[in-house]
C-alpha cells in the first residue's frame, strides 16, 4: 500500500460537506486534499462551494444568530479546513478510477492524481426552469430560490403572496412548509393533476391559503432587483397573464452530481445518489466514501451535509488506519 505520490485522502466537492470533512481529516493529521471544482458558466461535476453560494442569507445554521451569506459562510469553511493544512486544487475530477488502490482521479485536462481513500462530496443540483431573469434573481437574493425550508422564513417572504411551481410531493412539502408564513401560496402547475401523493396533497390544500393554478407555465420571472411576478402561461388555451408574488419557489427535483462516476463501479441508487451502506458513509467500494447531498435525497440542509461530512472523515480515519495508513 506504500505509495509516496498518493495522497492519504482525497475529497472530490467543496461544499458544506467537503470542507467539513477536510476539517476534521486535517486535525487527524491525514494531510487532506480537496477538489474544489472550477467556476464556470456550464456547471461540470462539482459546483464550487456547493448550493449554499446560491444562497444570500442562511439563518438556520448553528452559530450564526444574525445570519450569513452562503458565499462567506463556505469561505470561512474554506479557511478553517486551510488552517489545519489542508490542500486546495481548484480542479475538476471527470472521472474515477476505483479499481485498485491506490485509486486515480482523472482531470478534464489530463492530470492525474492518486488517493489512497476518497470522499465524494460532489452534491446535488437543483433543477431550475432554465429562464435567464429566474437564475439572475436566484444568484442576487432577489426573492427566487430552490429550497423553502432554507429561505422560507425570511423576512422578505413573510405576510406576501408566494409561488411555488412543481405537482411533485417535493413542491407540496415546500408549499405546505410556506404556508406558514405566507399570506398566499400559489401552486403552479402546468397539467390538471398533481404527481404528487394523496396525503401530501391533502396537507397542503388543507391550509386556508393555499390555492392552485392549474394548467399554467412559468414563462418568465419579473422584477429588476427583486422578483415582482411571474408571467404565466395557460397549456390549454395559449393566455398570458401576470401573478404578482414577492417570492419563487422552484420545487421540480434535484440532480445529484455524480455523472463523473459513470464507470468507477460506485453503486447509485434508482435516483442516481451515491448508495451508501446502514447508517455509515461507506459505499460498496472500501475506501470510498461519500456526504452530503450527494448521497442525501431526503434532507438536503447545510447542516446535515456538514454532519455527514464529519462522519465520512471519521470512517475514513478508521479504514486509513486499518490500512496501516496514517
Amino acid at each position: 500500500m506504500s505509495d509516496p505520490g498518493a495522497y492519504k485522502l482525497a475529497i472530490i466537492g467543496s461544499g458544506p460537506a467537503g470542507w467539513t470533512a477536510a476539517i476534521y481529516a486535517a486535525r487527524a493529521q491525514l494531510e487532506p486534499v480537496v477538489f474544489t471544482g472550477v467556476p464556470k458558466q456550464d456547471p461540470g461535476p462539482i459546483l464550487p462551494g456547493g448550493q449554499l453560494m446560491l444562497t444570500t442569507e442562511v439563518e438556520n445554521y448553528p452559530g450564526f444568530p444574525e445570519g450569513i451569506s452562503g458565499p462567506t459562510m463556505m469561505d470561512q469553511f474554506q479557511r478553517q479546513a486551510e488552517r489545519f493544512g489542508t490542500k486546495v486544487i481548484a480542479e475538476d475530477i471527470a472521472r474515477c478510477d476505483f479499481a485498485q488502490r491506490p485509486f486515480t482521479l482523472h482531470a478534464p485536462g489530463g492530470d492525474t492524481y492518486r488517493a489512497h481513500a476518497v470522499i465524494i462530496a460532489t452534491g446535488a443540483t437543483a433543477n431550475w426552469l432554465g429562464l435567464d431573469n429566474e437564475m439572475r434573481l436566484a444568484k442576487s437574493g432577489g426573492g427566487v430560490s430552490a429550497c423553502a425550508v432554507c429561505d422560507g422564513a425570511l423576512p422578505a417572504f413573510r405576510g406576501r403572496p408566494l409561488a411555488v411551481v412543481g405537482g411533485g410531493d417535493t413542491a407540496m412539502e415546500e408549499a405546505t412548509y410556506l404556508t406558514k408564513f405566507a399570506s398566499t401560496v400559489y401552486v403552479v402547475h402546468r397539467r390538471d393533476s398533481f404527481r404528487a401523493s394523496k396525503i401530501m396533497q391533502q396537507r397542503f390544500l388543507s391550509r386556508p391559503n393555499a390555492k392552485v393554478l392549474w394548467n399554467k407555465a412559468v414563462d418568465d420571472v419579473l422584477g429588476a432587483e427583486h422578483i415582482t411576478a411571474l408571467r404565466l402561461r395557460d397549456t390549454a388555451t395559449g393566455e398570458v397573464s401576470e401573478l404578482p408574488v414577492a417570492g419563487f419557489f422552484v420545487a421540480i427535483g434535484h440532480t445529484p452530481s455524480t455523472r463523473f462516476l459513470g464507470g468507477s463501479g460506485i453503486e447509485l441508487t434508482d435516483a442516481g445518489y451515491v448508495a451508501l451502506r446502514t447508517r455509515r458513509s461507506t459505499t460498496n467500494i472500501p475506501g470510498v466514501f461519500a456526504a452530503g447531498d450527494v448521497a442525501d435525497a431526503e434532507y438536503r440542509q447545510a447542516v446535515t451535509a456538514a454532519g455527514m461530512g464529519c462522519q465520512a472523515a471519521l470512517d475514513a480515519e478508521r479504514w486509513l488506519g486499518a490500512e496501516g495508513i496514517h
